[in-house]
């Protein structure tokens, strides 16, 4: 495979890349901290970093680069990218992986090196434990001198046989006690990701072996969303990796560290640079958003940080009228149906649905229960991509790998004619194989097993109608004839058979909800990837999206009580929700629920006005 010189290389599938960009994509002897505002492309530079070290040979055959981020439609949207820029054998070398994900593959791969008391039997659940789950072992152990908030942070905090570690002895008992209750205290085994993290730091701070083989095996890692970066994962990284064998590019924004409840580091960019001696590089170009939103921003983003640059827009006004503004209901009921006729309209103005997101704090089942059946009324479908399907959420189920791997195959069952479809299946097949590009017999195999599989679910889908009830045949069919050992050994995160069904079961329940009452089989894959559905989600969940227009629902004393000048991460909240925005950004307020934030609008003043519910047009 040819290789470019590094002065030859040019930014693959866009026009250009900013300055500053240049700068941090061309640093490769030193780690560096990109600070970048919301609509700067960070996913893009870290593909296209990704794309000149593999291109150039900067980061020679076998080495890999490890890039991790926070969510896994994240990891999957930069791991597409890099496919599409890179040719396959190149790709393949760039793993995109969660936090989690990433822990959890060193802990079902080297289980057997963690000591007695804390390994793990091989057919573990993962377990996310309720304040109420944690009061009960802690009144069950006669713990009564900490709280459940506690022991989050003692599971998260106290490192697995480190003598250097100095930790009072009812921390420590609590530690043990608790993972003893999990692993043994029941029939079966349940581990928090945050004890599949302190298992995986272990793993590679205790035994030089797995040590010296990861740290080999990814010289380069990329940092996706670091500003979210918990204490506990920055310590796997460091013991992991250091600055004499591994460079590091981390990319974030600290105006969106929204997850400092959850154990974000508060300086975790300082940090990081002083660790790995890394250059600081900001972006500076918003390529999302037009001038008139990142004006408003601006002026958000400055409350958070006095001292911020201001972005520059690249992107176009395609609207009229305002952009931002505070909608005023007198009655929730009257906020509904006129939210609901505001999108109708939207739609029927030739805005897709699934360009049209709504946004809440949290709990936005509540509000599915609501709008949901208003929106259908109007023939439009309301998505909550939080809600599970079994045990998986739809907006994780939709980033899995079986996902990219079975919707492209159903798409040639349902449709004569999809090129598309038929690249990505062929692409997804010769990754399983692990066929090169080179290989002219391996293509041809491919392409035969291609034809084959297409035959197999075309003639299923042929004598199936699109009801419920067909969808678990269709799911079946193709992993036996695939190959479920196939498609597992090549998805580390498939290893366990629990991982494994947890995935298939959520995707033939998410299929066969699609499948009941859809006109033909690709209406209702339409419906599974949330085509012409307006997506419902919280504030944390659509993190690195974007919209053309997003409503938030609910800015008001009432329901973002939270949101007061001296609590800065929920204004980084509020800064998150009005950056997903492409075009567009309106908030609903209702006088019965809550009263103003009457702070807030001072700051934004006249950009963004009150508009009463019958003045919206």
């Amino acid at each position: 495979m040819s290789l470019v010189r590094p002065e030859d290389w040019v930014p693959q599938g866009i026009e250009e890349l900013e300055d500053r960009a240049w700068e941090a994509l061309r640093e490769t002897g030193n780690s560096v901290c990109v600070t970048a505002g919301a609509g700067a492309g960070k996913t893009e530079f870290l593909a296209q970093k990704a794309s000149y070290l593999l291109q150039t040979g900067l980061c020679p055959a076998p080495k890999r680069i490890l890039a991790i981020s926070f969510k896994r439609d994240a990891a999957e949207t930069l791991s597409a990218r890099v496919r599409k820029r890179c040719p396959e054998g190149q790709a393949r070398r760039f793993v995109s992986l969660t936090f989690d994900a990433f822990a959890k593959g060193l802990v079902d791969q080297f289980r057997m090196a963690v000591p007695a008391q804390y390994r793990p039997p091989a057919d573990y659940e993962i377990g996310f434990p309720t304040n109420d789950a944690l009061n009960d072992f802690l009144q069950r152990a006669g713990l009564h001198n900490i709280n459940a908030q506690q022991l989050s942070r003692i599971i998260a905090d106290v490192r697995i046989g480190d003598p250097n570690q100095v930790v009072a002895a009812d921390r420590q008992a609590a530690f043990d006690g608790y993972w003893n209750d999990q692993l043994h205290g029941r029939p079966t085994a349940y581990l928090t990701f945050a004890m599949i993290n302190r298992l995986a730091e272990y793993l590679v701070r205790a035994n030089r072996r797995i040590h010296a083989a990861i740290r080999m095996t990814y010289p380069i890692i990329f940092l996706d969303e670091f500003q979210d970066t918990q204490g506990a994962q920055f310590e796997l990284l460091t013991s992991a990796f250091d600055k004499d064998h591994n460079t590091f590019t981390a990319v974030g924004d600290d105006k969106q560290r929204i997850m400092g409840w959850a154990g974000a580091m508060p300086n975790g960019f300082e940090v990081f640079t002083q660790q790995f001696d890394a250059r600081l590089i900001s972006l500076l170009l918003n390529w999302r958003s037009h001038t008139d939103l990142v004006a408003i921003q601006h002026i958000v983003a400055q409350s958070i940080d006095p001292n911020v640059e201001h972005a520059v827009a690249r992107g176009e006004k395609a609207v009229d009228g305002d952009v931002c503004a505070i909608w005023d209901f007198g009655s929730e009921e009257g906020e509904i149906e006129g939210l609901a006729g505001w999108i109708s309209e939207q739609v029927d103005d030739g805005i897709p649905a699934h360009e049209l997101a709504v946004l809440v704090r949290n709990h936005p089942e509540r509000l599915e229960k609501a709008l949901g059946p208003a929106l259908a009324e109007l023939g439009v479908p309301l998505r909550n991509v939080a809600r599970n399907v079994g045990s998986i959420a739809i907006q994780d189920l939709l980033a899995e790998e079986l996902s990219e791997i079975l919707l492209p195959l159903l798409r040639l069952g349902a449709e004569k004619r999809n090129p598309e479809a038929w690249a990505s299946a062929q692409e997804q097949l010769r990754r399983l194989e692990a066929i090169s590009l080179d290989d002219e017999l391996g293509l041809q195999r491919s392409a035969a097993r291609t034809e084959t599989l297409v035959k197999s679910i075309r003639g299923y889908i042929a004598s199936h109608n699109p009801e419920a009830g067909s969808a678990a045949g269709a799911v079946a069919i193709l992993i036996e004839e695939i190959g479920e050992t196939v498609i597992r050994r090549a998805t580390p995160s498939y290893t366990r058979n629990a991982d494994f069904a947890r995935v298939v079961e959520g995707f033939e329940r998410l299929l066969s909800e699609c499948l009941d009452d859809a006109e033909t089989w690709s209406d209702a894959l339409d419906r599974f990837e949330g085509q012409n559905q307006v997506p419902l989600m919280t504030i944390h969940k659509s993190k690195g999206m974007e919209f053309h227009t997003i409503i938030f629902f609910g800015l008001d004393s009432n329901s973002w009580w939270s949101l007061t000048p001296n609590r800065p991460e929920e204004m980084k909240s509020f800064f998150v929700a009005l950056t997903r925005a492409k075009q567009r950004a309106f908030f609903t307020n209702c006088s019965d629920r809550g009263g103003r934030i009457a702070w807030l609008e001072n700051l934004l003043g006249e950009h963004v006005p009150r508009i009463a519910s019958e003045d919206i047009g």
